[in-house]
């Protein structure tokens, strides 16, 4: 039986630190756990910290990939962080490209960009919310 990879909650963000080489039912049970974990707490955004892994296959390449998209679909934006040069390499040369997955070198990184995404989504949703004391009603045509 396969190790269960931790997922640990930091606010609104929830950190994956992958520690040794994974095979592939623990990868499956990753994705459940994950994906649960991100409609359990709400969380905007997942932090996958891959430093400790020296190794990777297609199978882990694509399933990095379906987890960052399964986050999305559930609306947290993931990003995959401390990639090895051997790691990245690897990837590319198996085709792998991991799109639409965002990528930092560190997990502090990771967790700034999250934190910096998070803030502009609020600042936009500030600006398409009606100004305090404004008259909504004279510019919206279903109010009459």
């Amino acid at each position: 039986m396969s190790e269960r990879v931790p997922v640990l909650r930091i606010g609104q963000v929830l950190l994956v630190s992958i520690q040794t080489d994974l095979d592939d039912e623990a990868v499956m049970n990753l994705q459940d756990d994950l994906a649960a974990q991100v409609v359990e707490t709400g969380a905007h955004g997942v932090v996958i910290d891959i430093t400790a892994v020296e190794i990777v296959d297609s199978f882990v390449g694509r399933m990095l990939a379906t987890i960052a998209s399964i986050s999305r679909m559930l609306d947290a934006e993931t990003v995959v962080a401390g990639m090895r040069p051997a790691v990245a390499i690897t990837l590319v040369e198996l085709g792998l490209s991991l799109g639409g997955v965002k990528t930092a070198l560190t997990l502090e990184k990771g967790l700034g960009m999250l934190e910096r995404s998070r803030s502009r989504a609020l600042a936009d949703r500030a600006e398409d919310l009606p100004a305090e004391g404004g008259d909504s009603a004279q510019t919206d045509p279903a109010v009459r």
